[in-house]
This record gives C-alpha cells, sequence and structure tokens, in this order.
C-alpha cells in the first residue's frame, strides 16, 4: 500500500488531497498541529508543532510521496532536512504567484520568476520554497504552481462572493468585464491531479491552473446558479478606484477583478497540466457546489473578500 504523507492536511486543500489519496488506496498520514480543522476519514492525524525540533519524531519509515502545503520559509527547510531522503516523490504545493510578469497571456513554466528578497511576502517565499525543495532532488520533485483555487470549503471568500451575493437578489454592482478572465481550478480537481501526480511519478513545475474563462461568463454563471430576480450595475475601472473599491479580494473588494495590467495572471498556459493528466469539471457544478456550501454559510454571514451589503450601496450611490 502507498504512504502518503501531507504536512498539513487539516484545512481546506490538504483535506481535499487527503481524500483523494484514501480514495486511490493510499495509507494518508497527515502532519499539523490539528487547529484548522479535522483530517479527512480514514487519514492519521500525527499532532505536531513545526517549529518544535521533534516536530518529524511521529513519522517514521519511507514515503511515497510527501505533499508539502507550507510556504513558511523554515517549515519548509526542516520538512526537507528530515523527509526528503526518505521520499520517492516530493510534492510542494506552489503558486503562479512566483512568476515576475503578469502581463503576458499564456506565458508557461518556463517564464522569469520573481527574485526572493523579502520572505514575508507570499511570492518571495514560494520561490525561496521552490528552490529550497529543487536542491534537494529534482528528480522526484514536483513544484505544483496552483492558480486561483475555487470551491466549496474555500476559506478566502472569493469566488464564493459572487453566487452568494446573486443569491441575495437586487441591484448588484459588477466591474466592467471586457478583456478580463477567470482562471479558477476547483479545490477538489486540484486534489485529484495532486494525488495522481503523486502516483505516477510527474516532476518539474507545473502551473496546476483551470480553464481560463471570460470573467463575463463567470459571472453569468453565478447569476444563472442563483437563479434570483438580480440587476447587474457595471462600473468603470477608474470609477471603483475613486469610490475605494480594491482589486482581487480582502475588504471592500470586488473579487475576481484583476487591474488591466495584470491581464496574464489569468491565462497561464494550462498544456503541461493537461498534459500530466489534469482534468476539470465544467464551470456550472463548480458554482452550483460553491453556492450549496455558501448557503450552508449564509450568504449574508460576514466575508474575507468582498463588499458588505451597506459599502456596496455606497459605491452604486456614488
Amino acid at each position: 500500500m502507498r504512504r502518503v504523507l501531507i504536512l498539513g492536511g487539516t484545512a481546506w486543500l490538504g483535506r481535499a488531497v487527503a481524500a483523494a489519496a484514501l480514495a486511490a488506496g493510499a495509507d494518508v498520514t497527515c502532519l499539523a498541529r490539528g487547529e484548522a480543522g479535522t483530517v479527512a476519514a480514514g487519514a492519521r492525524l500525527v499532532r505536531a508543532d513545526r517549529n518544535s525540533p521533534d516536530a518529524y519524531d511521529g513519522v517514521i519509515g519511507d514515503w511515497d510521496d510527501v505533499i508539502e502545503l507550507s510556504w513558511n520559509p523554515p517549515f519548509v527547510a526542516s520538512g526537507l532536512e528530515a523527509l526528503a531522503d526518505r521520499a520517492a516523490h516530493w510534492t510542494l504545493v506552489s503558486s503562479v504567484s512566483v512568476y515576475a510578469d503578469s502581463a503576458t497571456p499564456f506565458a508557461d513554466e518556463t517564464a522569469p520568476l520573481v527574485e526572493p528578497v523579502d520572505l514575508d511576502r507570499y511570492a518571495d517565499a514560494k520561490v525561496h520554497a521552490e528552490r529550497l525543495t529543487w536542491a534537494r532532488g529534482e528528480d522526484r520533485v514536483l513544484l505544483a504552481r496552483a492558480g486561483l483555487i475555487v470551491g466549496p470549503g474555500d476559506p478566502t471568500d472569493r469566488f464564493g462572493y459572487w453566487p452568494a451575493r446573486f443569491a441575495r437578489g437586487g441591484r448588484t454592482l459588477i466591474p466592467t468585464t471586457t478583456g478580463r478572465h477567470v482562471q479558477g481550478i476547483d479545490v477538489d480537481d486540484l486534489a485529484a491531479w495532486i494525488e495522481r501526480a503523486g502516483r505516477t511519478a510527474v516532476t518539474g513545475a507545473v502551473n496546476a491552473v483551470g480553464q481560463e474563462l471570460p470573467l463575463a461568463e463567470v459571472l453569468t454563471t453565478a447569476q444563472a446558479a442563483a437563479g434570483t430576480a438580480t440587476e447587474t450595475v457595471a462600473l468603470d475601472d477608474d470609477t471603483l478606484l475613486r469610490r475605494g473599491v480594491q482589486h482581487w479580494a480582502g475588504p471592500r473588494s470586488l473579487p475576481l477583478w484583476l487591474p488591466a495590467e495584470a491581464r496574464g495572471f489569468a491565462r497561464r498556459s494550462d498544456a503541461a497540466f493537461l498534459a500530466s493528466g489534469g482534468r476539470r469539471r465544467p464551470l456550472a457544478d463548480t458554482m452550483r457546489r460553491t453556492l450549496d456550501d455558501e448557503r450552508a454559510r449564509g450568504v449574508g454571514r460576514p466575508r474575507r473578500a468582498g463588499l458588505t451589503p451597506a459599502e456596496e450601496a455606497e459605491v452604486l450611490a456614488g
């Protein structure tokens, strides 16, 4: 039986990867503090604080695949030191944020990377993690450069903002969509690929991204899934920025709305992902599952991304 070790495994993507590995018949261990949630049913949790020098003492023996989810530099380094020599395959979950250029559409894995300067910054730390990992065994390493991860359970609230917003009905503020794209990958599709890539010994850097879709199509699909009466009001970039609306994510934002100069961020080449066995479900399926999750959590709940009803009304009023 294959032995899979997930460094993490109790939060969103990690739990989905554990579930995929269990479904494929693997023996799955998750090393984590256990504070982010529970492990998938059937997985074993080894509770450990990775700041501790004995953090890895509870994961003994050899592993068919080790999957690293952290971008914390000391965690990445200590995990490699303790486990790299006992792993037949090593998967680092990285990010398309490692690329220095977000303006060029369809760039592939050979595009230049950010040069790490400040390891407290996400992109810098991800590049640093990639270099540490690659140096320990490039013939065994997969650098899974994930794009925007979407679907039920999303802790960032980005993608789910839209079906939840349309489900509330009424006048709905949207950005102008001309020339804008989204490249979201369903969390369960990404997890299934990570499991399969470890089992089939995929190595090298791979953009693990969703299908490139126009933002207008994503919003229309969200509106159709909600099935409520809504009137969309599109404002241009200058107006939104003047009224204090932020790009992409976080408070007082319109999620998935990117600056015009970042037109390549959501249009990465997916050729290597598809060639290595990546599969993606239809957008409508992901949107339906996301909306079901949003309704279960409450479409009017406080969110980590998007506009509150009061903020949206204020922006619309000008």
